[in-house]
């Protein structure tokens, strides 16, 4: 029986079938399917696998953890290929301004101008309310290192555009994307930030140390 008190959220949205993740008509759709064949193919040829559920909801923030190393962020693009989904990620404004600035915007990147007096939390709140979807994730630990502290702007964003969070996993030692649980943030964040660093307990990243 689910715990009452419990902030996540029931289980609903992406769902296995036939071992294959499902995506629910709500989620906003992107890549064809040669380049989600190819998605999957370096998946299963690297020995990792995707499970678990999202809301089907058109606006995600979904937080990645543990974060050790960069090869995080590919698995989170390759995971985003192969369900067919429209991730987007943050990126300083720096790298827009870059010839290659072009290439990261097709990949779901999202400029972040620190310049602004407005800062990151307000901009991407602002992102959430002028599009009708939007998946954006996030890395709250901030740095490759070991941390016992998170950023907790992440919270404050779902907080404010009233979206949900979804955590996934980088399970290293089970070569394993986990999709979920999600939740809607409370207001109370050292209760909801407790139950969310509770899901990656005794969770291998790529570099454990």
């Amino acid at each position: 029986m689910r715990d009452e008190r419990s902030p996540f959220i029931a289980e609903t949205g992406y769902r296995l079938v036939n071992g294959r993740l499902v995506v629910g008509e709500a989620i906003p759709r992107r890549w064809g399917w040669l380049t989600r064949s190819i998605a999957r193919a370096l998946m299963a040829l690297t020995g990792w696998r995707v499970d678990g559920w999202v809301p089907d909801s058109p606006k995600l923030l979904l937080i990645g953890a543990p974060h050790t190393s960069n090869v995080d962020y590919l698995l989170t693009l390759l995971t985003a290929m192969s369900l067919g989904v429209d991730l987007h990620y943050v990126a300083k404004r720096q790298l827009f301004d870059h010839p290659l600035g072009g290439l990261f915007r097709w990949l779901g990147g999202v400029r972040l101008d620190r310049q602004r007096t407005n800062g990151f939390v307000e901009q991407m709140v602002r992102e959430f309310e002028r599009r009708e979807a939007f998946l954006l994730a996030l890395m709250p630990e901030g740095t490759r290192s070991r941390t016992a502290e998170w950023r907790t702007g992440f919270y404050y964003i779902a907080l404010r555009a009233e979206v949900p969070i979804t955590l996934v996993t980088f399970d290293y030692g089970a070569r394993l994307m986990l999709l979920g649980p999600s939740l809607k943030p409370t207001g109370d964040l050292r209760a909801d930030l407790a139950a969310i660093r509770s899901h990656y307990d005794g969770v291998q990243g790529r570099h454990p140390q």
